[in-house]
């Protein structure tokens, strides 16, 4: 251990070393690359940005600093102040960009903020030839992950919560706890913002944050954020199996055309043969590149068109749509309905 790495308080030196740890055991970051760091201010994200910067000569990385501000709060320009002069005390690039609209009727604001900050993220990531977005998302925001997807009935891709890489994306903390987080800063004398949309609970995270997982752990008389973390670990390494599996039987029962209309064909015979959990993670990825995020009932669609007779339809979000013809069920969209950028993936 060098000289100054000894003098870091303990606080700050846990956090470092499993940042360190989960960038060489991922494989996050490629040498002499750019790494968009997504700093909305709060505690987690501002001791992200200040645990890359540390380690910045170790992991052999340049650092630039994005913040989105979504409007959605009268006071978000104070954020925008704050994580602007933070990337100039470390003499780091500051991107900045704002949301153009607000969310419409009847949309999930919480679904709404993630959609347009990520594209917006994913934009700076290809204007500045970057190899990596950092987030910081910590080891309790997997446990409410996991939780949620449990309420939800989502399905084994869901309860495997957030992958540490999903390219762009890394994840560096997601062995820290937002316990970790704070210690952090006030070890370092740090002042972060804090969100009071975070702490509100109508939205669903917030009250699964709150008080959902306070409850749980009260009545069982214990933590269970580790053990839902390692659950979702658990799950992932499944998850990945069967993503390969279906990468084998996509090869032969999906089929593409990209032009001015592109379309996606599913050989309906062969798409019936398969085991459901592949046959239904084959037709995800197809419905995902035509750039809708499916839900459970978007792919069961298509399964029962596959498993119906020819000459059927069905309408999808987005303007997409799914004919079963005689061999194939098509995935197409009418020039005039236009096609929607592709969701960001978690």
């Amino acid at each position: 251990m060098s000289a100054s790495a000894s003098r870091r308080p303990p606080a700050v030196a846990r956090v470092l070393e499993k940042v360190a740890a989960a960038a060489r055991r991922y494989e996050m970051f490629e040498p002499g690359r750019m790494v968009v760091v997504a700093v909305s201010g709060g505690p987690d994200s501002v001791c992200l940005l200040h645990s890359l910067r540390d380690l910045r000569r170790l992991l052999r990385i340049r650092l630039g600093c994005f913040h989105f501000d979504h409007h959605l709060r009268t006071d978000s320009s104070a954020d925008v102040r704050y994580v602007a002069r933070l990337a100039d005390r470390l003499g780091l690039p500051f991107f900045l960009r704002e949301a153009q609209r607000r969310p419409a009727r009847g949309e999930s604001p919480e679904a709404w903020a993630r959609t347009v900050r990520y594209r917006a993220l994913f934009e700076v990531v290809e204007e500045t030839e970057a190899t990596a977005a950092a987030v910081g998302h910590t080891a309790d925001d997997q446990a409410e992950t996991v939780l949620l997807a449990l309420l939800r009935g989502g399905g084994l891709e869901s309860l495997s919560g957030m992958a540490p890489v999903s390219r762009p994306i890394v994840r560096p903390l997601l062995a820290v706890s937002r316990e970790e987080t704070l210690a952090f800063c006030r070890a370092r004398h740090l002042r972060p913002r804090y969100d009071p949309m975070n702490e509100d609970p109508s939205y669903m995270r917030a009250a699964v944050r709150g008080g959902v997982l306070p409850l749980i752990e009260e009545r069982v008389g214990r933590g269970v954020r580790a053990a839902m973390v390692r659950t979702a670990s658990l799950l992932r390494d499944d998850a990945r199996f069967l993503e390969a599996v279906a990468d084998e039987a996509a090869r032969t029962v999906l089929e593409s055309s990209d032009g001015p209309q592109p379309e996606r064909r599913l050989r309906a015979a062969s798409t019936t043969t398969l085991a459901k959990p592949v046959a239904s993670r084959v037709v995800r990825r197809a419905l995902l590149s035509m750039g809708l995020l499916p839900d459970a009932g978007h792919i069961e669609a298509v399964l029962d068109l596959a498993a119906g007779r020819p000459g059927r339809r069905v309408s999808l979000p987005g303007g997409l749509i799914a004919l079963r013809d005689r061999e194939y069920v098509r995935l197409s969209r009418p020039s005039s309905a236009g096609s929607p950028p592709a969701p960001p993936r978690r």
